[in-house]
């Protein structure tokens, strides 16, 4: 029968996981507010007069990538 490992042998490893999983949470918050700043802009954009064709090709994505950036 195995022995169950000792958290505190252990502890640095644990402490290392909570920091990453904290630094994937401040990622994800930024991923969510450039996100939020690209839809505006192109909205910004769409209202000045450009379609989503326009902009999808100065940016060099497909249209369909405007569409749904809009979207969600």
């Amino acid at each position: 029968m195995s022995k169950k490992p000792s958290v505190e042998d252990h502890r640095e490893t644990f402490r290392h996981l909570q920091e990453v999983a904290a630094q994937a949470l401040e990622h994800w918050k930024l991923a969510r507010q450039f996100h939020r700043e690209r839809r505006d802009i192109i909205s910004g954009l769409i209202d000045a007069g450009f379609s989503q064709a326009d902009i999808a090709r100065e940016l060099g994505v497909t249209r369909q990538a405007i569409q749904k950036q809009l979207s969600l």
